[in-house]
């Protein structure tokens, strides 16, 4: 038998024929973007791809000429909040081309933002129902946070102006309070985020270093950038992380799962040091105020005796008998310089003295007369 024998190209042709055949018209494509590139000239150049149980199953390139691409760009953009980057789910029209010289190609001429926005929520809601039925929920807000946290751990991105704000804000505070912070570097955005900051976590978890909490940073973001803080692992692993942890990933507008199980959530970086700054600040004030009661207590005290003394110094002078002359009255002495306390101690012709409040009066007793009783 002679062998068939065709050109390569030949090959190419059969499957652009048969590729256009069954693909006549553009569909809508669910697929993950796992690479995205703007090209200079404007085209943006994608692969989609999908994932299995076992792994990637599926990959295809796809382009967005320019003409679209400033079109569909902003207009996904400011609908997710997120420029197109790897990670995202997305809905996208093509149109199924094939080249003899560039084998299968996707043309992208339309995308969906709300389908990557609803995915996401739907990823979220099942991760919350799965840490509701393993109890991870609530099992932070057992734990007991001491009552000055000295030694945080802070896992972030190095660069990112959120974690610079916080250290600025938190080390330069007004009352000069003094914290420890060790900073776990981690990624704080996309894909790879969320393992990243496991990792920064484990890492601060096996330090020598007992620290009292551990606090999750970055300055707010896109939604879809904030994706990770949705994702059921790293949630878990703050749900179940030995000492309290504080969150501050989002805006006033996002509550993330992360945010649901940590042990305290706040919006910004600044307002996380701001919570340790008061609780510093009420201690202090807790005991300025004891010491001002002490204070007050030890016066009391003092003016009570002061008050006791004068009552005493009062009664005092009042039994002086000096004091008592000088109202008007006059104490008799015997011979003897004794007190005659009654007249019957007093005989004819016996010698007395009058003492006045300025002085003496020498007396003879003519007679004595003693009352009836």
């Amino acid at each position: 038998m002679g062998k068939e024998i065709i050109s390569l190209y030949e090959l190419q042709t059969r499957l652009k024929e048969g590729v256009e055949r069954i693909f006549p018209s553009k569909l809508w494509l669910k697929a993950e973007v796992s690479a995205v590139k703007a090209r200079p000239g404007g085209h943006c150049y994608l692969e989609l791809s999908q994932s299995g149980e076992s792994g990637l199953v599926a990959k295809a390139q796809a382009v967005i000429w320019a003409a679209k691409y400033r079109f569909l760009a902003p207009f996904f953009e400011s609908v997710t909040g997120s420029p197109l980057s790897e990670g995202m789910l997305v809905l996208v029209r093509v149109q199924v081309n094939f080249s003899q010289l560039y084998g299968l190609s996707l043309v992208i001429d339309d995308i969906d933002p709300d389908f990557s926005l609803g995915e996401k929520e739907r990823e979220r809601r099942l991760t919350l129902a799965r840490l509701q039925s393993e109890g991870l929920m609530d099992m932070q807000q057992g734990l007991g946070l001491p009552r000055l946290p000295y030694r945080l751990a802070v896992v972030s991105a190095p660069d990112a102006a959120g974690y610079r704000d916080f250290m600025r804000h938190l080390h330069e505070n007004p009352y000069g309070f003094v914290f420890r912070t060790d900073l776990f570097p981690a990624l704080m955005q996309g894909a790879g985020a969320a393992a990243s900051i496991v990792s920064a976590m484990d890492a601060a978890a096996m330090s020598d270093v007992p620290y009292d909490a551990l606090l999750v940073l970055r300055g707010g973001g896109a939604r879809l950038d904030l994706a990770c803080y949705d994702e059921y692992l790293l949630a878990s692993h703050i749900a179940q992380f030995p000492v309290p942890v504080f969150t501050a990933v989002g805006h006033d507008q996002d509550v993330h799962v992360c945010d649901m199980v940590a042990w305290r959530a706040v919006k910004t970086p600044t307002a996380l040091a701001d919570t340790f700054i008061d609780i510093y600040a009420r201690e202090d004030s807790y005991i300025v105020s004891c010491g001002t009661r002490l204070r007050l207590a030890f016066s009391g005290k003092i003016g009570n005796m002061e008050s006791r003394l004068q009552v005493l110094e009062a009664r005092i002078k009042g039994a002086d008998p000096r004091n008592i002359l000088k109202r008007g009255y006059v104490l008799a002495l015997d011979r003897a310089g004794i007190v005659l306390k009654s007249a019957a101690a007093a005989r004819p012709g016996d010698s007395i003295t009058l003492m006045c409040h300025d002085g003496s009066i020498g007396c003879g007793v003519e007679k004595v007369e003693l009352k009836d009783n």
